[in-house]
């Protein structure tokens, strides 16, 4: 009779046997936990402070969208350092399905050749589905003396380095989109950073510095009140919140496309099935149209697209700024 093999031995096989049927059936811990994703609340990580144009965004979709998951998604504000700690906060969790990022044109694009050493990767993040973006304006002060848009070109190109304009601070899309203006208009503005929207902002209000680049969020409500005057839009079309504001493009200056964007991304790993699953959620929530209003009366348009086009998106977006980066000499550092 053959020898009945040790107790650990067949232990050992029937072990084997089991993980392999496991697999076959796709019920390795990964697909476990897919299948029955979510089973607690999400965290929701944003990268700015409270109140801001990012944390308005993750704060309006969280409930629709925790509504149709079945859990909480609970946002947790991490600002510091431009969006490097937040980003790098969520790059670094578990792929699990119980982090997921808003994250933007900086963390996901500018940041890595604003600067030699991140933290993190902008690889280390999938994406899931963009969810929005903020149009940038060219703003004034009133009192500045610019009358419109094509004024204000005349001006600046005939008196290069005596004007100023504020930016939220280097590397901020508002930044990089006033360079992106200059190189295409061959002007020289004295670029002055702040660090925030709310300071530059109110510099731009009580009329120290003369111009500057605003989203719309940060700019609308005072364009609406006559204490900043929008002069063009940075988009290749008008865009609904002030139909009467023109594009660059109309004014003979091609290639100024630039908007401060927002996409939702999860770790690196993350299960598929539980991706895609927050794809669909997150293009569905967009669509309804109570959200969608409260969205773009804040001045946002929204334009959900899956993950795919998220990623080429990326892409495109990073061929095209770290070749603006590099020939201006731009740094963070």
């Amino acid at each position: 009779m053959p020898a009945r093999r040790p107790d650990a031995a067949r232990r050992s096989l029937l072990l084997t046997a089991a993980a392999a049927g496991a697999t076959s059936l796709g019920l390795m811990p990964g697909a476990a936990r897919a299948d029955t994703w979510p089973s607690k609340p999400i965290r929701w990580v944003v990268a700015y402070p409270a109140g801001g144009g990012s944390d308005f965004l993750a704060r309006q979709l969280a409930p629709v969208l925790g509504k149709a998951l079945g859990q909480t998604l609970v946002i947790d504000n991490r600002p510091g350092a431009g969006g490097i700690i937040g980003t790098d906060n969520a790059a670094k969790s578990p792929p699990d399905g119980y982090t997921m990022l808003t994250a933007d044109n900086g963390a996901m694009v500018f940041n890595s050749a604003l600067y030699k050493k991140l933290p993190y990767a902008p690889a280390d993040l999938a994406p899931v589905g963009f969810m929005a973006r903020f149009p940038l304006l060219l703003v004034v002060n009133p009192a500045s003396g610019f009358n419109s848009a094509r004024h204000w070109l005349e001006m600046v190109q005939a008196k290069p380095g005596k004007y100023s304009y504020a930016s939220p601070g280097i590397g901020s899309p508002h930044h990089l989109a006033m360079e992106l203006l200059k190189d295409r208009t061959h002007t020289y503005i004295v670029h002055v950073p702040y660090r925030g929207t709310a300071f530059s902002t109110q510099d731009l209000i009580a009329g120290i510095v003369p111009m500057g680049i605003l989203d719309t969020a940060a700019a609308l409500p005072h364009l609406r009140a006559g204490k900043l005057k929008a002069l063009a839009v940075l988009s290749t079309r008008r865009i609904a919140a002030l139909p009467d504001v023109p594009t660059f493009e109309e004014l003979g200056v091609p290639g100024v496309d630039v908007a401060a964007w927002q996409g939702l991304f999860v770790p690196k790993g993350t299960p598929e099935p539980i991706v895609a699953r927050l794809g669909a959620e997150l293009t569905k929530a967009l669509a309804q149209p109570e959200l969608k209003a409260k969205l773009e009366d804040f001045g946002l348009e929204v334009a959900p697209s899956d993950a795919p086009t998220l990623a080429r998106f990326v892409q495109q977006e990073t061929v095209k700024w770290h070749a603006l980066i590099r020939s201006r000499g731009i740094t963070a550092e």
